[in-house]
């Protein structure tokens, strides 16, 4: 076990933040930790990296308590944050090197993981260069570069994609699965759903200090997936075809919008079918029919009441 978080509670004055808290993460997974604003997941990340003490609980870091063994566990943990921490009158190197002597490293071993670093980041080649001539997203990964040079077996990467342009967005994604297949544990923030659904073994969304839900994509549109939702184009509408769908068995709802009608079902009662027949019974006709599946985005929605991006 990586991480084991036990009834973690971090108040600021009146405000509980993080509300009898119970995680664990397992080594070798992308742990994605979502929420939306406020829901107390920055408060669980500063105390997994030791930034901010807590009220009460206990954070277990590779079977040790945080508490008690603070500054050996940091040693093995890098931290991508949301906003750049770069030294701007500092090369790419100088930057690396700076970091890596925090950890320790000195001599051949630093200059070996310093290289590594920026190889593995793909910013070798501009190396001498300082960060105020970097793209956005070349900073992104000068970033993350900083927090891989002492190789740490837990990552921490919150929001390490804002802002950045596609073919950056995309070495990172890269980077991060690479990492993972080395053996990195990494806890994942996103405001990016589509990251999220192709990094994460496992997804907990949080609101209000706790977790209120926790599984594998999978699971967790499970818990949505009670319905379905159809979608047909048709040539004509009428509201008695709309009545008459709304009487086929296991539809839930039905609504009209120009030439579109929505239909919410229950799951697998396979009455699509019926549904059509409906049309062909009105004289109407199917140009197009589009099925949506739950999504973890619609997860989140009907969770917290709000989209991840609000």
């Amino acid at each position: 076990m990586t991480v084991r978080i036990t009834n973690l509670v971090k108040r600021y004055n009146e405000l509980l933040a993080v509300d009898h808290l119970t995680l664990n993460i397992d080594q070798g997974e992308i742990f994605g930790l979502l929420g939306p604003n406020g829901a107390g997941k920055t408060s669980v990340i500063n105390a997994i990296m030791g930034l901010i003490g807590i009220d009460g609980g206990e954070i277990k870091i590779f079977d040790k308590s945080l508490n008690d063994f603070e500054r050996e566990i940091k040693k093995s943990i890098g931290i991508v944050p949301q906003d750049i921490a770069v030294f701007e009158d500092l090369t790419a190197y100088e930057n690396l090197a700076f970091f890596g002597k925090l950890y320790q490293l000195r001599g051949d071993l630093l200059k070996k993981r310093v290289e590594e670093a920026l190889h593995f980041t793909g910013l070798w080649e501009r190396r001498k260069e300082f960060p105020k001539k970097y793209s956005g997203g070349m900073k992104r990964r000068l970033n993350i570069a900083c927090a891989l040079v002492h190789q740490p077996k837990l990552i921490i990467m919150d929001e390490p994609t804002v802002g950045i342009d596609p073919q950056s967005r995309k070495h990172i994604i890269e980077s991060v699965k690479t990492l993972n297949q080395k053996g990195s544990t990494i806890i994942y923030t996103s405001h990016y759903m589509e990251e999220v659904e192709e990094l994460c073994t496992r997804i907990a969304i949080m609101d209000h200090g706790r977790i209120i839900a926790l599984g594998t994509k999978e699971e967790l549109t499970s818990l949505i997936g009670l319905e379905e939702k159809v979608v047909l184009g048709l040539a004509s509408v009428n509201y008695t075809l709309v009545d008459k769908i709304k009487k086929v068995a296991g539809v839930k709802d039905c609504v009209v919008t120009d030439h579109q009608v929505t239909v919410i079902s229950e799951r697998d009662k396979g009455n699509l079918g019926r549904i059509i027949d409906c049309v062909s019974d009105s004289e109407s006709e199917v140009l197009s029919i589009h099925m949506e599946k739950p999504t973890l985005e619609g997860v989140f929605l009907t969770l917290t009441g709000r989209s991840l991006r609000d």
